[in-house]
């Protein structure tokens, strides 16, 4: 008997020390858990950022959204087209060309801007420097370069084709002008962008005739920016 009550006395004790080698359950870490809600918090913060930026960023782009400038050929006067010495010809002629900008709130500069003529795809002057032109917001400005003056070498196909033309009284010709642009609205300015303008005319032109010379067809200019 005395046995068996010293048996119940320890077998007690034996689950208290197996209790005690297991261990406490194991206690939270408050300072990895502030860790992750900073986290979270830093990560909600940019992202609202970068929404609201956004959203500024296209708001401002609505507003000042760039319009194409419109350009279109009003007049034009042939001084000399020479086609009968091949391979060369020599030209000498005047073009008003109009240009508009259409936007409210966003000028135009235009830098390295370059003009001349060419037929049938073919160039038939050299080019030639335009002075640096500020377009302001909804304004007109008119441009007259003289293209030619030179001499220039020309395919038999140029050639050939300008002398049956101007038989028929009727050249079609291709006015170009190409360079760099910038955008401005307010103190923004963008980078430069290039612009390539294609203005289609046909001149009514006889052998023999100098100076001012009728439009026959001059539809408003291409303009590829």
């Amino acid at each position: 008997m005395a046995d068996q009550e010293q048996t119940q006395e320890q077998q007690p004790q034996k689950s208290k020390m197996n209790i005690d080698k297991l261990g406490s359950p194991p206690k939270s870490n408050p300072s990895r858990y502030s860790q992750g809600g900073a986290a979270r918090f830093c990560c909600l913060c940019i992202f609202i950022f970068l929404l609201l930026a956004g959203a500024t960023a296209l708001t401002v782009w609505l507003v000042y959204r760039p319009h194409k400038p419109r350009f279109t050929v009003v007049s034009a006067a042939i001084y000399e087209l020479n086609a009968t010495s091949q391979p060369f010809i020599s030209t000498s002629m005047q073009f008003t060309i109009v240009t508009r900008n259409p936007n409210r709130r966003v000028s135009i500069f235009y830098e390295k801007l370059q003009a001349y003529v060419s037929y049938r795809n073919q160039q038939i002057t050299p080019p030639v420097d335009l002075p640096p032109l500020y377009h302001e917001t909804k304004s007109t400005v008119a441009l007259s370069p003289v293209l030619g003056s030179e001499t220039v070498p020309a395919s038999a196909e140029v050639v050939n084709g300008l002398m049956l033309d101007e038989a028929y009284g009727v050249v079609a010709l291709r006015v170009v002008l190409l360079g760099k642009l910038r955008w401005k609205a307010g103190a923004i300015r963008t980078g430069k962008y290039g612009v390539y303008v294609k203005c289609d005319v046909w001149v009514g032109l006889k052998k023999g005739v100098v100076g001012q010379v009728p439009l026959l067809g001059a539809p408003p200019c291409k303009v590829d920016i």
